[in-house]
């Protein structure tokens, strides 16, 4: 018989183990390390991070404390104050259980503890490395615990290749960070980082709470949720549509104060936004679950972001009703669509109105065997009228003379290659040097050789200026233009690390900017985009921004075609035939005149037989 193979593996080596499955990265140290210390009864906790957490993450807490031998035993593999028997688990209140933090963060980072308690003269110092304890001796410290974790995954080299640069990995740890402190608005926090004062929380109420992590423009867009049934009871606060951003980062779900993860949940949220929102935009949430501990399990995933619900169905149902009453209640409107055509829109004076029934004429005397020109109906007063009713309306600008040649189409000299084309292009069908066109909302129609040209003109800026953008970008930093007075908005801590992390790219766009504790100070823009169009622009770019799948050479791709975007939108209405030619002029120098950089169609064409199956 062979010897045995199966051998029970080292308490260092399980340990190891069990970090990768609860340590993912500093972040979650500092997910712990907090939850520990409000599970301790600490009214005020300060986080202390040193290079994202590579060199340094500690946590000072004024709670209770623990006595010597405690302050060892913490460390050990399932050695917890939470659960004595198994039921215990179907009645936790408490964020940690299963005693697998501390003793995974000892496995794989230098770790040092001093604590006391509130009736012990003096505290104890624990040191250890790599689980092995290294210093255990009596110290003067403040009652509460206090505990710093140096260099994270020290010994195991391969995790620590795997970390991301500083500003992602604490940008992670600022999520954790918030996800804790939203639940727990009662308790002081601090956040440092190299030093430098991050977030300063003082104790408040959850609105509160929100505004000073977020911003102080966002109470002005938070939605009241309240409902209280026998099954669960939820509260919070849904964000108002427009506010809502393409991409995830503002969905915060919790029950009993621990933050979680749910897609089903998510959806029935997102079906009571249906109308509300425009396309791509993410609806965003706060929202609090106090249900019974029994009818949950938080045993299920490592991290405890996953949560089984005995009666998932009846809470759907519950909180889709709760947030569509929310949304209701509070008069949330849709929002304006900027990419809905407005042109054909029933003008506010003509809704008032009765409707008539329309009055059909008709010819007695039409023969369609006799010759057309013997019973060409006159047009009379009917079509004077409609000429006044579109140039009050002011969509035409074509001389009068010019519309009784509508659709005479023009001999124009064209190539043999041309009218032996199949598919002739746009290009060859419109003479950009000599049409006329004809304005109406945000479109530009012309003659072409069989038939008429539609153009969007703000697609077609749009693609102007992006092009124009990218053509300088690629040569040289485009050149920003002063603000007299400096352009402020408030951000929160992660949009100000984004912008901090795009500083050098910002800058070769043309933006110049300062950073004042929670507001960042706009001191340059790019020449072509417009300072009242600022904040729709900051929207837009703070949004595409904030996707952490974005690769880095694409941030002046997005930057370029989010600014394109918005001097589209501050463009004024074309309102001459020069500046209607002038656009095409300028469109048709594009390498792609056919479609937006966001892959819209700019030109469409419309042949006289499809006009014909109109009528």
């Amino acid at each position: 018989m062979s010897g045995s193979v199966i051998q029970l593996l080292p308490d260092h080596i399980a340990n190891q183990i069990a970090a990768g499955e609860v340590i993912q990265r500093p972040a979650s140290v500092v997910k712990e390390l907090i939850e520990n210390a409000i599970d301790a009864g600490a009214s005020k906790i300060d986080l202390i991070v040193k290079d994202a957490g590579r060199t340094l993450i500690q946590v000072v807490d004024n709670g209770k404390g623990m006595s010597e031998a405690d302050s060892i035993m913490c460390f050990e593999r399932h050695a917890t104050s939470k659960l004595h028997t198994a039921d215990d688990l179907f009645h936790l209140r408490t964020k940690g259980f299963r005693g697998e933090a501390l003793a995974s963060i000892a496995a794989i980072a230098h770790v040092s503890l001093k604590t006391k308690q509130a009736n012990s003269e003096v505290g104890n110092c624990i040191e250890i490395e790599g689980s092995e304890i290294t210093k255990n001796e009596p110290v003067a410290c403040s009652n509460g615990s206090s505990l710093e974790v140096k260099n994270l995954f020290f010994n195991v080299p391969a995790r620590r290749n795997f970390l991301k640069s500083d500003s992602i990995e604490f940008k992670h740890i600022l999520q954790e960070f918030e996800r804790v402190v939203i639940p727990h608005f009662s308790l002081h926090f601090k956040i440092y980082h190299n030093g430098e004062l991050i977030r300063d929380l003082p104790p408040a109420n959850l609105r509160k709470r929100l505004v000073d992590l977020l911003g102080k423009n966002f109470n002005d867009k938070l939605v009241p949720v309240e409902e209280n049934t026998d099954i669960v009871k939820i509260q919070g606060f849904l964000i108002k549509p427009e506010a809502c951003k393409k991409s995830r980062g503002d969905q915060y779900l919790f029950v009993n104060d621990r933050f979680f993860k749910d897609h089903y949940f998510h959806s029935a949220i997102s079906k009571a936004y249906t109308n509300l929102l425009s396309q791509g935009l993410i609806p965003g949430y706060f929202l609090f679950f106090e249900i019974n501990p029994e009818k949950i399990d938080v045993n299920v995933h490592p991290t405890k972001t996953e949560i089984k619900f005995e009666e998932d169905r009846s809470i759907y149902q519950i909180l889709l009703t709760a947030s569509k009453s929310s949304l209701g209640r509070f008069n949330i409107m849709p929002t304006l669509d900027f990419e809905r055509e407005t042109s054909f829109d029933v003008p506010n004076e003509m809704l008032s109105t009765t409707p008539r029934e329309p009055l059909v004429k008709v010819n007695p005397n039409f023969n369609p065997f006799e010759e057309t020109s013997k019973h060409q109906v006159s047009s009379g007063n009917y079509g004077s009228s409609k000429s006044k009713a579109l140039e009050k309306a002011g969509f035409g600008i074509a001389p009068q003379e010019d519309w009784s040649q509508f659709y005479q189409i023009q001999e124009e000299e064209v190539s043999e290659e041309f009218n032996n084309a199949e598919t002739p292009t746009l290009d060859l069908e419109i003479d950009t040097k000599k049409s006329d066109y004809l304005i109406a909302g945000n479109y530009l129609f012309s003659k072409t050789k069989n038939g008429i040209l539609s153009v969007h003109f703000r697609r077609a800026y749009e693609r102007i200026v992006y092009d124009e953008l990218m053509q300088s970008f690629y040569h040289a930093p485009i050149m920003g233009q002063g603000l007299l007075f400096p352009y402020a908005f408030e951000a929160d801590s992660k949009t100000i690390l984004l912008w901090e992390q795009n500083v050098k790219i910002l800058n070769q766009l043309g933006f110049a900017f300062e950073i004042n504790e929670s507001n960042i100070e706009l001191t340059s823009l790019p020449s072509i985009l417009q300072e009242e169009n600022v904040a729709q622009f900051l929207l837009e770019l703070n949004g595409q921004l904030s996707d952490d799948s974005i690769d880095k050479g694409e941030i002046a791709h997005i930057c370029i075609l989010t600014i394109s975007k918005a001097s589209a939108n501050q463009k004024s209405l074309i309102t001459d035939n020069e500046g209607a030619q002038h656009l095409i002029e300028q469109l048709f120098a594009c390498n792609d005149h056919q479609y937006s950089p966001n892959g819209k169609k700019i030109l469409r064409k419309i042949t006289f037989e499809q006009i014909e199956t109109i009528n």
